[in-house]
């Protein structure tokens, strides 16, 4: 395969990657004063072996159980009158969404580079 084609692929499976990974937090961020909510985490699994494979992922439940506040008269308590909040630690997802961010401007600069090398080749064979 051509190996600035590879790049510019490379560079998309990146930037879809890290988009998912904002949408995922931006779902968690939403839902964050939702009792009950389990924070999702997107699991990416082993790298591909080659440009024109695509990674897996899936989106996995945080299993770390939510604090619980004592109020009976809420709808969603248990016999005992508590309430199981939800586990988003809003300074986490942040965190998360900001390095995402970063994340998706550095494949998006390689893609901007990788285009930009292949148009001067594409020049240069022109002439």
């Amino acid at each position: 395969m051509n190996p600035l084609k590879a790049t510019m692929m490379q560079a998309v499976q990146g930037m879809e990657l890290q988009s998912k990974r904002m949408g995922i937090s931006s779902e968690n961020i939403s839902n964050a004063d939702t009792p009950g909510y389990q924070r999702k985490l997107l699991i990416v699994s082993a790298q591909p072996s080659s440009a024109d494979q695509f990674m897996q992922t899936r989106v996995q439940l945080d299993q770390t159980e939510g604090l619980r506040n004592f109020d009976p008269e809420h709808p969603m308590a248990d016999a005992d009158g508590y309430v199981t909040l939800s586990n988003v630690s809003l300074v986490t997802e942040l965190a998360d969404m900001r390095e995402a961010n970063r994340s998706y401007e550095a494949n998006l600069n390689s893609f901007q580079q990788a285009r930009s090398m292949y148009r001067s080749l594409l020049d240069v064979l022109r002439r």
